[in-house]
This record gives C-alpha cells, sequence and structure tokens, in this order.
C-alpha cells in the first residue's frame, strides 16, 4: 500500500529530452546538502535494483521493437516497486524525497507520445500502489527541437544503451511536450513552469526561488 502523511514533500523533476532537468535536480540535491536540508534523491525508472533492471529494458535502443503498451506496463512495475520500496517509507519517516522522473512522464510519454488513452493511464495509475501524487512538480519547458539538440550532442557521461527516446522523431518529442505543458495548464497548484533557457545557474536559481516558496509552507525537514 502506497501511503504518505500529511504535509509530505514530495517533488518530482519532468520534461523533454535535453530538457536539462537530470542536471537541475542534482544541483538541488546539492544545494539541500549545502544548507543541511535532509532529502533523498532518486529516479526513474529506476531507484531500486528491479527497477534498475526494468530501466535497461525500457531504454535499450535494442529494443525498438517494444509495443507502446508493453511500455506502459513496465514503467508501472518500475513504479510500483519505486513506491512500495523507496519512496513511501522516506515520507512517512519525514523526508524530503526528490524523484528525476514520475507518472507525469507516463502520461507524457506513453500517452500523449505514443498515442495510448488518457483514461487508460490515468486507469493503471488509479491502482493503489500506484496512487500516490508529487506534492510539487517542475517542469523544465523549452523547444523540443533545441532539447533534442543538447540531447544528442552532450556528453556522454549517458551510458549508450539508456538513448532509445532520444532517438525518436521530433515529432514525438514536440507531441511529448505539448503534454506537459496541457498537465501543468490543468493542475498549476502542482506544475511549476521553469524555463529551460539561459545557462544552468540561471535555471538553478529559478528552481531555488520556486522551492523556496514550496517550503515557506511546507516547512524543511530537519
Amino acid at each position: 500500500m502506497s501511503t504518505k502523511p500529511p504535509n509530505s514533500r514530495f517533488i518530482t523533476f519532468e520534461g523533454i529530452e535535453g530538457s536539462g532537468k537530470t542536471t537541475q535536480i542534482q544541483m538541488l540535491s546539492n544545494h539541500f546538502e549545502e544548507r543541511g536540508i535532509d532529502h533523498l534523491l532518486t529516479r526513474e525508472p529506476g531507484g531500486t535494483p528491479i527497477g534498475d533492471q526494468i530501466r535497461k529494458l525500457v531504454l535499450n535502443p535494442g529494443n525498438a521493437a517494444m509495443t507502446p503498451t508493453c511500455e506502459l506496463l513496465l514503467y508501472a512495475a518500475a513504479r510500483a516497486q519505486h513506491i512500495e520500496q523507496v519512496i513511501s517509507p522516506a515520507l512517512l519517516a519525514g523526508r524530503l524525497v526528490l524523484c528525476d522522473r514520475f507518472k507525469d512522464a507516463t502520461m507524457a510519454y506513453q500517452g500523449f507520445g505514443r498515442g495510448i488513452r488518457l483514461d487508460v493511464v490515468d486507469a493503471l495509475h488509479g491502482l493503489e500502489t500506484l496512487s500516490i501524487q508529487p506534492d510539487l512538480t517542475f517542469l523544465f519547458d523549452i523547444e523540443a527541437g533545441v532539447a533534442l539538440l543538447r540531447a544528442r550532442t552532450r556528453d556522454h557521461t549517458k551510458s549508450r544503451d539508456e538513448t532509445r527516446f532520444e532517438q525518436e522523431a521530433l515529432e514525438f518529442h514536440e507531441r511529448v511536450r505539448s503534454g506537459y505543458l496541457e498537465m501543468a495548464r490543468q493542475e498549476p497548484g502542482r506544475f511549476v513552469v521553469v524555463d529551460a533557457r539561459g545557462t544552468v545557474e540561471e535555471v538553478h536559481h529559478r528552481v531555488v526561488e520556486a522551492m523556496d516558496r514550496f517550503l515557506s509552507t511546507r516547512g524543511a525537514p530537519e
């Protein structure tokens, strides 16, 4: 059963490939460490040994034949393990959780991007195990063409077996971006849309400002 306490601090980072979200979540984690703010940094797909094995399957470009439904269910399986083994226990212990991607990514990529009916994706996440919701979501927004160029030309610290989505056509990434923006429009109280253009320091400053506003209402863990 996935639960979280009242006044929890479950923060997710979302965005298309090359939006800079992974760099920014690490920078925010470093910022918290410098300030002595207790937190957990995790990611999806992954976050657990089982989830990391699923990550290799869904992101491997050699699995181009994977169907959208198979992709959807693999992500959901990894998320179920991640929530029960990592996220819920941390939140119940009073920790702030930073997660690189969560269920909004599934709606954006498999729903808006792949064309799976949105009500099907919603119904899947209606399962009790998967029903947990972020308290705050940062959406890093940038033009799809610019982001995709970034993703394809960035340094090689990222494993070459995790590039399947980067190989998708520009039109796919434009659909994903539009989906993200639509979700943000529907839930303005949860989403903070961050302009992902500019230097990493400029974007980080935008994140910290928004994070400070959030913590001023929720309080920071000690």
